[in-house]
C-alpha cells in the first residue's frame, strides 16, 4: 500500500525539496552508477544510513560520516534556515539572515557536517565583520548548488511580480554565490516553480522560463528538453553529475520532464549519482508542487518518507507560521 498525503502546493514545494534532499543523503557524492545499482538491489536507494563502505575503491566523496539516515545535507539545512528566518521575522532581513547563517554554519554553530566551498568562503567574508558591515553580496564566485538551495522558499513566500521575484532571487543567491551563472540558474529554477504554482504544467514551465537561464545555461537546457525518454544515468554521463549548476540543472529538468510521480523522480536522481542532494532540492520542489496543483494523490510525497525526515516538525511549524 502506497500511503500519500495531499498538501497545499506551496507547502508541498518546500517539503518536497527538503525530503528529497534527506532521502538522497545516503548515496550523496557517489559517482559510480554500477555501484549505486548494486546498493539499490541490496538495500534500496532512499534514506540509507551513510556508510563509508559504499564508497570504498569507487569514484566518490564520503562526506556524511557524522549524519544519520533522515538528516539533511548542507543544502537542506540552508533551505530550512531561510524558511525559519522568514517564519521568525515575517519577511527577509538581509543582515539578520547573514548573522543567522554565521551562527548556524560557523564555528561552534548548530550545523554538524560537511561545509562546501560557497558556504566556507561566505563565512570567511562575514565572520570577521560586525553585522552592520556585512556586504550586500557576501558570496563566493562559485556556481555550485548552494545557489539553488533557497529557491523553493523564495518562490513560495513571494507575493509580488515575476520581475520582483527575479530581483529577490539574485539578491539572496549572491549572499552565498556571487556568480552570474549561479544567479541565472536560480532565476530559471525560480521561474519554473513560479509558473507551476500558477498552474502551468512543468513541461511548459521549463520552456517559458528559458529567457531567464542566461546565455551559458540556455543551450544546455534546450538540448535536454529535446530528449524524448528518461535516462538519468545517461544524461548525468553526458552533462556531468558534480556540484555545478551547469551540470546539474539539465539533469533536474530531464528527470522532471519524464517522471510523473515524486518517488520515481527522486529515485532516478539518486541513480544519476554525484551531487544528488544538490539536485534534489529543486527537483523535489517541482515534482511535489506540480502534484499538489493537479491534486494527484498518486504523485504526492510518500507518507513513509515524510516520517523518516528528522526535521519534519521544524518544517511544519515554520510553514504554519508563514
Amino acid at each position: 500500500m502506497n500511503l500519500t498525503i495531499q498538501l497545499e502546493p506551496g507547502a508541498a514545494a518546500i517539503l518536497g525539496a527538503l525530503i528529497a534532499d534527506s532521502a538522497s543523503l545516503g548515496l550523496h557524492w557517489l559517482y559510480d552508477s554500477e555501484r549505486i545499482a548494486s546498493i539499490e538491489k541490496e538495500s534500496g536507494l532512499v534514506f540509507l544510513q551513510p556508510n563509508a563502505a559504499y564508497y570504498a575503491d569507487k569514484k566518490g566523496f564520503f562526506a556524511h560520516g557524522h549524519k544519520q539516515a533522515g538528516d539533511g545535507s548542507g543544502y537542506g539545512e540552508l533551505c530550512l534556515l531561510l524558511l525559519q528566518h522568514i517564519a521568525r521575522h515575517g519577511r527577509f532581513d538581509r543582515m539578520a539572515y547573514q548573522s543567522e547563517f554565521c551562527a548556524h554554519f560557523g564555528p561552534g554553530g548548530t550545523f554538524v557536517g560537511y561545509i562546501d566551498a560557497p558556504t566556507r568562503l561566505t563565512l570567511r567574508t562575514l565572520l570577521p565583520l560586525p553585522s552592520s558591515e556585512y556586504p550586500e553580496y557576501s558570496g563566493a564566485d562559485d556556481d555550485q548548488f548552494a545557489a539553488l538551495a533557497t529557491v523553493p522558499v523564495l518562490v513560495v513566500t513571494h507575493q509580488g511580480t515575476p520581475t520582483a521575484l527575479m530581483e529577490r532571487v539574485e539578491n539572496i543567491v549572491r549572499i552565498t554565490n556571487h556568480n552570474n551563472v549561479a544567479v541565472a540558474a536560480a532565476q530559471y529554477a525560480a521561474m519554473v516553480l513560479f509558473e507551476i504554482l500558477k498552474g502551468t504544467v512543468a513541461t511548459e514551465a521549463f520552456t517559458r522560463a528559458l529567457p531567464f537561464a542566461g546565455e551559458q545555461l540556455r543551450p544546455l537546457l534546450e538540448q535536454v528538453l529535446a530528449i524524448n525518454a528518461l535516462d538519468s544515468v545517461g544524461i548525468a554521463a553526458r552533462f556531468g553529475s558534480a556540484c555545478h549548476v551547469m551540470q546539474g540543472l539539465p539533469i533536474i529538468v530531464h528527470i522532471a520532464q519524464h517522471t510523473s510521480d515524486y518517488r520515481s523522480a527522486i529515485e532516478a536522481n539518486i541513480r544519476a549519482g554525484g551531487d544528488s542532494c544538490g539536485r534534489a532540492i529543486m527537483l523535489g520542489a517541482i515534482i511535489a508542487a506540480q502534484a499538489a496543483k493537479q491534486s494527484a494523490l498518486t504523485s504526492a510525497i510518500p507518507l513513509a518518507w515524510m516520517t523518516r525526515y528528522r526535521k519534519l516538525t521544524d518544517v511544519a511549524n515554520a510553514c504554519e507560521r508563514i
